[in-house]
């Protein structure tokens, strides 16, 4: 199974890009390779089912059926029914999510196919470049100046986690990835971690190990619950703290912007806490915790040139 993928941070609010790419027969104004478009059978371009028949500028028609939509987490895919190239077993997915440190939009397309053995590499090259940053690009020079949607909340009630906050490091992700995967060694780059080690001598890769340390003057311990190198993420929870909170989950992921020399971040976290007291936790993990963590490791970076 092939995979073509490209990523790129749009200087626009995910509000107003959504509102620009959500239209599934909206191509043609803002993708400079789609001549026209419509949508078969009268059906409304948000009606997930609905198959689009565009032209390209060299009049090769291609139809696909949308397969899903999703207004509260900014996404759709779709499939080929009349395939643009000679691939198999073609889905593609468009997402979005927002770079909370600066109001910009981290964006993602991409497809998994079946490649003839001939072609291998070919349509993954042409796919990535072509179409999918070909308009990534196109929808930089078309973003400028659109106003953000009136009463276009970001989330659709709740926020996925209690703190979601997010964003964009200027070194390559594997590179981010590389310090950050190391449970053990944030004392090393974050000014605010002091005495961090590994209870008992495990390795900080080891998953159920627990990392001991001082953040000012608290004492804590935190558990991992998950590592995945594939993905660029892992979780913790917290066994040990006189901080005022229970059930405390959080964790970063990294994700590559394929058009520069950076990353996007994000990190999460969900506690149960009493209201007054999330007044003062919720925004010392975002800024203190979180936001900190990513703008020591940026950095970083930029000390090493």
């Amino acid at each position: 199974m092939a995979r073509a993928y490209a990523s790129t941070i749009l200087d626009a609010p995910i509000e107003t890009v959504w509102a620009t790419i959500r239209d599934f027969n909206g191509l043609p104004s803002w993708h400079p390779a789609i001549a026209r478009s419509e949508i078969e059978d009268g059906l409304d371009a948000d009606v997930v089912g609905c198959v689009r028949r565009f032209w390209l500028q060299d009049g090769t028609m291609v139809r696909e059926r949308l397969l899903h939509l999703d207004d509260r987490f900014t996404s759709f895919s779709y499939n080929f029914e009349t395939p643009a190239f000679p691939v198999e077993n073609y889905r593609a997915r468009v997402r979005l999510l927002p770079v909370t440190k600066t109001d910009q939009t981290f964006a993602e397309w991409e497809a998994t196919f079946d490649e003839a053995p001939q072609d291998k590499g070919k349509y993954v090259d042409i796919i990535s470049n072509a179409v999918f940053q070909g308009g990534w690009d196109a929808l930089k020079t078309v973003l400028p100046g659109r106003p953000r949607p009136a009463n276009a909340p970001r989330w659709a009630g709740f926020a996925p986690n209690k703190v979601w906050c997010s964003t964009v490091i200027d070194a390559p992700a594997e590179a981010v990835w590389g310090v950050i995967r190391d449970f053990a060694g944030m004392g090393a780059w974050h000014d605010a971690i002091t005495k961090m080690h590994m209870l008992g001598g495990v390795r900080s890769d080891k998953v159920s190990g627990t990392r001991d340390f001082h953040f000012g003057e608290g004492h804590l311990h935190e558990k991992l619950l998950h590592l995945d190198d594939a993905e660029m993420s892992f979780s913790y929870c917290i066994t040990k703290s006189g901080i005022p909170w229970l059930h405390y989950v959080s964790g970063p992921r990294l994700w590559r912007v394929t058009d520069g020399n950076r990353c996007f971040g994000c990190w999460t976290g969900d506690w149960v806490a009493a209201p007054q007291d999330d007044v003062t936790l919720i925004p010392f993990a975002t800024n203190e915790v979180y936001l900190k963590a990513f703008e020591t490791l940026a950095a970083r970076f930029f000390a090493k040139g």
